[in-house]
């Protein structure tokens, strides 16, 4: 209960104000707990942060993949940042970028090697075609995102990732199989 109300306080506090504006002693006066109680927690506002990054990035990962396509990939990836646009905002404009930075590759990279995967059944490409396959493709939708957050989230992600789908349609099984030597193009 104590940790949900940290970081309750802490998303409230970060949609309302910079980063660098979001301090313990302010997160502690808006859930109404002691310093100490804090730092039994986390060893500063960085530590929660992580936190609560990598509690979504699970999620995400741990949710059924079964149905994802380029589409869906987009939406999941986009959806947290669509609902939280001032937190996110924020984050991507402070020092701690990085943090925000690595949570969507995490997410992406695990969403994506789900997609590449699947398509791959019943092929026999090698685990380094995979990664690489999987490289390839986290990068494109990665800085379709980053661009999407850098210019203020106006874009509307859900139809470029749609049109981005339509147009990749078929692409992920041709390379697969040119990796296994089944394609036209081996």
């Amino acid at each position: 209960y104590t940790k949900q109300a940290i970081k309750n306080s802490f998303l409230k506090l970060l949609n309302e104000r910079p980063l660098s504006q979001v301090t313990v002693k302010a997160i502690v006066e808006d859930c109404g707990i002691n310093r100490n109680t804090f730092y039994y927690y986390y060893c500063d506002v960085y530590a929660l942060i992580r936190e609560l990054m990598e509690v979504r990035a699970q999620q995400l990962i741990t949710d059924d993949q079964e149905d994802l396509n380029w589409i869906e990939i987009t939406r999941e990836v986009t959806s947290f940042f669509r609902t939280h646009r001032r937190t996110v905002y924020h984050l991507f404009h402070s020092s701690q970028r990085d943090l925000l930075e690595d949570h969507i590759y995490d997410v992406t990279y695990a969403c994506t090697e789900s997609l590449v995967r699947r398509t791959a059944a019943g092929l026999s490409v090698s685990e380094a075609d995979l990664r690489a396959v999987t490289l390839f493709f986290t990068s494109s939708l990665l800085g379709m995102i980053s661009r999407w957050l850098r210019f203020g989230m106006k874009d509307d992600a859900e139809q470029l990732g749609e049109r981005t789908g339509v147009l990749l349609e078929g692409t992920l099984r041709r390379m697969l199989e040119r990796a296994c030597g089944t394609g036209r193009d081996a």
